[in-house]
């Protein structure tokens, strides 16, 4: 018996900026998207298949007077700045989560002393913390998780901000290890993770309890996927991560034999890409 978990798919950042490619090219308008318009491959090869036509940034700067979509991880003042001398047009999808955020660090990075540290948890190279790292000139200090912090000058201020996507647990325990290390300069710690995904955690783990076998389906280019599947595998020994229905290998789908299956995913994963995998289990 399988069962998909009610809360997977898409973040409401996602879907907008998906209903946003879709009104276009239903136009039959050409549309540019600045990257994978969502980090799930099978959702990209469907959405070039109506015509969206992903680009690089290298593309990007040769373009001109044309439309370009940007996607809901957000982009940092250059893109927005390339655009106008170029006479693109932006269809700007950026997630309203993202985009606030984008404007707290551009504030601090503007408010604060010279020496300050603007510090990003979060995963280096990510389309998010490239727009993050943006508002501050790139300026921003980016640290991976606790072995970074050594990065940081405890004797200046630091102002602390997350990737949406990321670990509360890890953010928590970052900020406790920089509060210990702080001397006499000002530490400020913002939690920025989108509690849409922060709060996957205890439903997919109380999931994964729930179920003999857990398949999780994700983008092999996801970070929210990563740390998802992470949970469900701590929560339940027997979890599986797949990105489609080819890598339900034969062991994988004997590990499902007559055992309840539960199905989930990362919030870049679509609901038909899990509705595929069940039916190839069943």
């Amino acid at each position: 018996m399988t069962s998909i978990e009610a809360k997977s798919g898409f973040c409401f950042g996602v879907i907008k900026a998906i209903q946003k490619a879709e009104e276009e090219l239903q136009k039959g308008r050409q549309l540019y998207c600045l990257g994978d318009i969502v980090h799930n491959e099978q959702e990209v090869e469907r959405l070039a298949t109506m015509g969206l036509i992903t680009i690089n940034y290298e593309q990007f700067t040769q373009l001109h007077n044309v439309k370009v979509l940007l996607r809901a991880h957000g982009e940092p003042p250059s893109t927005y700045e390339i655009a106008q001398r170029n006479n693109i047009e932006i269809i700007d999808a950026s997630c309203p989560v993202v985009r606030h955020l984008q404007e707290r660090i551009r504030n601090t990075y503007n408010s604060a002393k010279p020496d300050a540290q603007i510090v990003i948890y979060g995963t280096k190279g990510h389309a998010e913390v490239i727009g993050l790292a943006g508002q501050t000139d790139n300026k921003a200090i980016i640290i991976e998780g606790e072995n970074d912090l050594d990065k940081l000058d405890y004797n200046r201020d630091i102002y602390l901000y997350s990737q949406t996507t990321k670990s509360v647990d890890t953010f928590r325990r970052i900020v406790e290890q920089i509060e210990h290390k702080m001397q006499d300069a000002h530490f400020e710690w913002h939690d920025t993770i989108c509690r849409q995904v922060a709060n996957r955690t205890k439903e997919l783990r109380d999931f994964a309890h729930q179920h003999d076998v857990i398949i999780f389906v994700g983008g092999k280019k996801s970070s929210n996927a990563k740390v998802l599947f992470a949970q469900c595998k701590s929560a339940n020994e027997h979890s599986y991560f797949v990105s489609d229905i080819t890598e339900l290998t034969t062991d994988i789908q004997q590990a499902c034999h007559d055992k309840r299956v539960g199905i989930c995913g990362a919030t870049s994963t679509p609901l038909w890409l899990m509705q595929q995998i069940a039916e190839k289990i069943d």
